[in-house]
């Protein structure tokens, strides 16, 4: 579909993300190459919104794996529905005597049966689950496999064949094959190393949090409704926040809900009373909360005193996830 690099770009700006040239370059090579991609980084900085915007700006179907501990191949992959398959041979039972009436011996009777299989064998007895939704889908599909670290290894394991085949195995049906290729996105927030093996199937991707300029972009697009001057500053309190030693450095996602909430609260300016009144809709522990008050409410160097624009290193950076 796309052709070049720049109008992988544009596709996802289009759906108002602000794509970096590193994920436009990784996400037109797994176009391209039909390899899945593997993004990392820390929660809050559009690793699942990447899906999202891809799916839509390919005018494809999302389908969503969400990852958790204790997953297993019948939760993502399917479900053989043997109540139902129960059910259906009771009602056919009076169906099935008179098809094996006449039979004279039991070979003739078990032939009779078999020639019926694929009535109490086949795929209406089969749930799909967001795997084999994904691989059975009549059109191309982007797959998001959401948070696989928080899977167990095995899980993990698992997903190396339906990775590198894009095929599974159902043993009351044999080996299914994808109709199409998905894209294929898993995303990763580091709580454990993933293995050699999958990584070796992935193109790899870093997403960090956005440098100053990116972020702005963001908050222009997200809620244009919020001045220039308090989008500037509110920045500038984002970019400071994330060079404190945190528990939880406060994600695109969050500043996006502050610049908001800015708005609901009819703010021209961050004034102190305002910053310490709505601090916690970007930091969600009462030692960070702290920490942020005394550093940037009473120390002297806070943002709200420096030249708009001047807080923040350049970082990489994408869009809430």
């Amino acid at each position: 579909m796309f052709t070049d690099i720049g109008q992988v770009s544009q596709a996802l700006g289009q759906q108002q993300y602000i794509s970096t040239d590193e994920i436009s370059t990784v996400m037109f090579l797994a176009d391209k190459l039909e390899k899945p991609v593997l993004a990392e980084g820390p929660a809050g900085v559009g690793k699942t919104e990447l899906a999202k915007a891809w799916a839509k700006a390919n005018g494809r179907r999302l389908i969503r794996l969400q990852c958790y501990e204790g997953l297993d191949e019948s939760k993502a992959l399917y479900e053989w529905e043997y109540a139902k398959q129960m059910l259906y041979t009771q009602l056919l039972r009076d169906k099935l005597s008179e098809l094996l009436a006449n039979a004279e011996t039991l070979s003739q009777a078990a032939d009779r049966l078999g020639q019926e299989e694929n009535v109490f064998f086949s795929e209406r007895f089969l749930l799909p689950r967001p795997l084999l939704q994904a691989i059975t889908s009549a059109e191309p599909v982007v797959l998001l496999i959401d948070e696989i670290d928080r899977a167990d290894a095995e899980f993990e394991a698992f997903l190396l064949e339906i990775l590198s085949d894009f095929q599974v195995s159902v043993p009351e049906l044999g080996t299914i094959v994808a109709k199409h290729t998905p894209t294929v996105l898993l995303t990763s927030n580091n709580t454990r190393e993933l293995s050699e093996a999958l990584k070796r199937r992935c193109l790899y991707l870093f997403i960090d949090y956005p440098n100053h300029e990116s972020e702005m972009r963001i908050v222009r697009m997200r809620v244009p409704e919020l001045n220039a001057k308090l989008a500037q500053q509110a920045v500038d309190v984002v970019q400071s926040l994330r060079q404190m030693d945190l528990k939880k450095s406060p994600s695109v996602s969050e500043t996006i809900d502050w610049a908001k909430a800015l708005v609901m609260m009819n703010a021209d300016t961050l004034d102190k009373h305002t910053l310490e009144t709505t601090l916690t809709v970007l930091l969600k522990h009462e030692s960070d909360v702290q920490k942020a008050r005394r550093a940037l409410l009473e120390g002297r160097d806070h943002p709200l005193n420096r030249r708009p624009g001047s807080q923040g290193q350049m970082r990489r950076g994408g869009w809430p996830n």
